[in-house]
């Protein structure tokens, strides 16, 4: 009966304090835009634009700013460190270049902490805590957009070597701090979904495991417990949309390494949201979902909850495209055929990595039943046919443009012909294809790897058009699609 009364007295206490943390919570998602830092709108996010913020807050007694390390190509890697606790609570972001949301997400917690508001929230966290955010510790790899640093390795792969100078300022201020709790924060594929469902995993979330057997002891439960109330804070913002990564141990990485050297890690995924390429929706998660838990941590209300909790959060698959057709009639060397097709919307950076364009793939094609996508269109009775070329060539982008596009698509066009096409020029601006005056039209071969092109038609009517792998309904108003190509 005694242990019955400590269950029910702990089971309460926990209670109390989630229905607390979901107001603050509730709170922090309608203020977000007070404090969302608006200097870094877009993804592809440079060191150059991170400067005159850090400049702003290392003016600021609040806080306190250092240069901790230099990256390969001389960049510097900054620390910024706010309160007075005695639990240290370390954030890092973006040791993978090109996996910026989380370094968003930074900045715009550093505006709350430095706003005049939640000040009882805040002060409980900036008593009982030190908090330090070292933000995109990669910004090579951020200048190219790309995972890797300028050495060619993966950060995330060099804990035991240290190698890069990257790698040595991670592990020298995790050994400094002696870290409580660490936060390692990416982005992963938008093709991942919550297992078994056709809901994107948002968020992902791991305690890493700190040996092959993948035991868990104090630090790494510590760990489990904080995402499970981070999971419980998602599910009113991202329903089912909250997965769980792959936990095998991995004896080179950072994560399964900080863990190991007694600092309680939390993994957060940043992955795909619908209609949201610039992760915007998913940065104000990121934002919303570690304020809670470096909350709950100040408060320590997270020791209440059950590890077993952990286990249920879906694992991650990878079953997601972005546009999956189901059920289309294939004609082959005069056969008919069923197929789905999966088709991914690949980005393609500009040359000075500041933007991207489109240049979509058909990523498999069969029986793609157990797949999911973001956007799915039941083909049955549509037969897959070619895109045609329009037989007037124009002499510039200019003349091209006046065309109309929906009657085009209509007809089954898909490629326009013309003369003078700028050599920098790479994406359409119009919802067809631009082609030298040379072009030939490919015959309809579809496979894995090409450009997806083609029409669906039913009793003889064009009803859709795939232009670069964007679905086009010819009966609705708008047409327009991201980017069409351009080949010359």
């Amino acid at each position: 009966m005694k242990r019955f009364h400590c269950v029910i007295i702990a089971f309460l206490i926990l209670t109390i304090f989630t229905s607390h943390a979901q107001d603050i919570t509730e709170q922090l998602y309608e203020t977000y835009e007070k404090y969302k830092e608006p200097t870094l709108g877009k993804r592809r996010i440079k060191h150059a634009d991170l400067q005159p913020l850090l400049e702003k807050f290392r003016r600021n007694p609040k806080f306190k700013v250092n240069r901790v390390g230099t990256s390969i190509g001389g960049k510097s890697l900054s620390l910024v460190s706010i309160g007075s606790g005695e639990t240290d609570v370390f954030l890092w972001s973006q040791m993978h270049g090109d996996e910026p949301t989380a370094t968003q997400a930074i900045f715009d917690i550093l505006n709350f902490l430095n706003s005049p508001d939640f000040q009882e929230e805040k002060e409980a966290m900036l008593s009982n805590l030190t908090i330090h955010f070292l933000p995109m510790l990669n910004p090579d790899g951020a200048e190219l957009f790309q995972r890797r640093n300028l050495l060619g390795i993966d950060i995330n792969r060099d804990a035991l070597r240290l190698q890069s100078p990257e790698s040595q300022t991670l592990k020298r201020v995790r050994d400094s701090l002696e870290a409580d709790f660490g936060f390692n924060l990416h982005d992963q594929s938008t093709y991942y979904n919550a297992e078994r469902t056709d809901k994107p995993a948002t968020i992902s979330y791991l305690a890493p495991a700190f040996n092959y057997e993948k035991d868990i002891n104090e630090v790494r439960g510590n760990a489990m417990k904080i995402i499970v109330f981070m999971n419980n804070i998602l599910q009113k913002y991202a329903p089912g949309q909250v997965g769980r990564y792959n936990d095998a141990f991995e004896p080179r990485a950072f994560g399964d390494n900080i863990q190991k050297w007694g600092t309680s890690t939390i993994l957060i995924e940043s992955g795909g949201y619908p209609e949201d390429p610039e992760k915007q929706e998913i940065r104000k998660l990121n934002y919303v979902s570690i304020l809670s838990a470096i909350y709950t941590i100040a408060k320590e209300n997270f020791k209440e909850i059950e590890i077993s909790e952990y286990e249920k959060i879906p694992e991650n698959d990878r079953m997601l495209f972005d546009l999956k057709i189901v059920g289309a009639t294939y004609n082959l060397m005069s056969e008919s055929y069923i197929l789905d097709v999966g088709i991914n919307q690949v980005e393609v950076d500009y040359e000075d990595h500041e933007n991207f364009w489109y240049s979509s793939r058909i990523w498999d094609q069969g029986d793609l039943s157990t797949y999911y996508a973001y956007e799915t269109l039941d083909a049955t009775g549509h037969e897959i046919v070619a895109a045609k070329v329009y037989g007037q060539t124009f002499a510039n982008l200019e003349e091209a443009k006046k065309l109309d596009a929906k009657k085009l698509l209509s007809e089954g066009f898909g490629y326009v012909k013309v003369s003078n096409i700028p050599l920098k020029q790479l994406n359409s601006p119009m919802p067809l294809h631009l082609v030298g005056e040379n072009f030939k039209a490919p015959d309809l071969q579809l496979q894995p790897g090409i450009n997806p092109t083609f029409f669906l038609r039913k009793d003889g009517k064009y009803a859709y058009a795939i232009i670069n792998g964007f679905l086009i309904d010819l009966n609705a108003e708008d047409i327009s699609i991201p980017n069409a190509m351009i080949f010359r």
